[in-house]
């Protein structure tokens, strides 16, 4: 998107929260890849789908440094739970310091762990799931949770534009496969619809018929 564009849409919405200001810029200075957090307007929109939902139980698989489960756990319903799922075990102290600090620890629980090993031991009906993991591994996520998603419910998948490369089939890179073959096996979905929204890298929302 044009740099003015975004800079457009930053200055008209709502400020970006000091503690994830903070969040965003300590992931940038003490973590590899610290292009993988959500950051101010991505957050935002997760913030806002969750608060419209106002969900009981909110799944995320892929959690690095928190900024997102921050920001979706904040729509939970009162007493609402959030269960995010990180791969890496040493980024744990870093993000749950943050849940603590906004005041939502007790909402969130933070497993360790390959999705595939987790996911089948939750005995859990969502009513949303925010998928941000290993894009290889995408439709193997939606097999593990569409049948733990309500009816009515939604899946919101990130990255699914991958930077544009998933405009040309061509493409050998196992990351970009990986996202090529999720967006076509949910435009095969029978029991789901589906958006794709051009915010930052491509938000895909589904929601479970």
């Amino acid at each position: 998107m044009d740099r003015e564009i975004i800079r457009y849409i930053t200055n008209y919405s709502s400020p970006e929260d000091p503690l994830l200001e903070e969040l965003y810029r300590q992931t940038h200075l003490r973590f590899v890849n610290p292009n993988m957090v959500s950051g101010h307007l991505q957050g935002k929109l997760l913030e806002m789908i969750s608060r419209m939902i106002s969900p009981d139980h909110i799944l995320e698989i892929g959690t690095f440094t928190g900024y997102s489960a921050i920001c979706l756990a904040r729509g939970l319903k009162k007493n609402g739970k959030l269960i995010t799922i990180e791969v890496n075990d040493e980024l744990r102290e870093f993000s749950t310091e943050y849940f603590r600090r906004a005041g939502i620890s007790d909402s969130i629980t933070l497993l360790n762990g390959r999705a595939q090993d987790i996911v089948p031991n939750l005995n859990v009906v969502f009513d949303l799931v925010y998928i941000d993991g290993d894009k290889r591994e995408y439709s193997e996520y939606f097999n593990l949770i569409k049948n733990k998603v309500r009816k009515g419910g939604f899946i919101i998948a990130d990255n699914v534009l991958w930077g544009g490369k998933t405009l040309s089939d061509a493409s050998d890179d196992p990351q970009t496969r990986g996202i090529i073959e999720f967006n076509k096996m949910i435009r095969e979905e029978k029991e789901f619809e589906n958006v794709i929204i051009p915010v930052r890298d491509g938000i895909m929302v589904i929601r479970k018929l």
